[in-house]
């Protein structure tokens, strides 16, 4: 079942690119408090993620965090190592935190996943967006299948 508007994100344990290396952390402590600018990306260093999807939340961060957000996270079902390599060659450093979710059981757990097995991808995390509140979905945005429109920063801030 797909997570839904109003619905308490799922508690599972994922793995943060941090200055220290990678570091075990669980979803609820990233987003049980304030207000989480959430986003996932099939794959990290792929093209519409790189061109577009994470260089419009480190480009509106402060924009972001002008309206409220308190953290910007980025997810995908990469390991720790490509999303450390990813936010540095994306300058995300202080903007975004980059977490990933290696065998995608958190992805699963929100019920996005897709299956990118024709690309040689296996399965990922769709493309989506969501504002947390306090470790509540307050808005969720679920691309259609090659589109990137509802899940950009820009239409975030629309939302905030």
């Amino acid at each position: 079942m797909t997570i839904a508007k109003g619905d308490k994100i799922p508690n599972a344990t994922v793995m943060m690119a941090t200055p220290d290396g990678p570091q075990k952390v669980e979803t609820n402590e990233i987003f049980e408090t304030g207000k989480v600018a959430f986003f996932a990306v099939p794959g990290a260093f792929t093209p519409t993620c790189s061109a577009k999807h994470l260089p419009g939340f480190v480009e509106k961060a402060e924009t972001l965090r002008a309206k409220g957000v308190d953290k910007i996270v980025c997810m995908s079902v990469n390991d720790a190592f490509v999303m450390d390599a990813w936010g540095k060659d994306q300058d995300a450093a202080g903007k975004v935190e980059m977490m990933a979710d290696g065998n995608g059981e958190f992805t699963r757990a929100l019920g996005l996943t897709m299956d990118g097995s024709g690309f040689g991808l296996g399965e990922r995390s769709q493309r989506f967006s969501a504002i947390i509140e306090n470790g509540v979905v307050a808005e969720l945005n679920v691309e259609a299948p090659g589109a990137f429109e509802v899940s950009s920063a820009e239409h975030m801030l629309g939302q905030l």
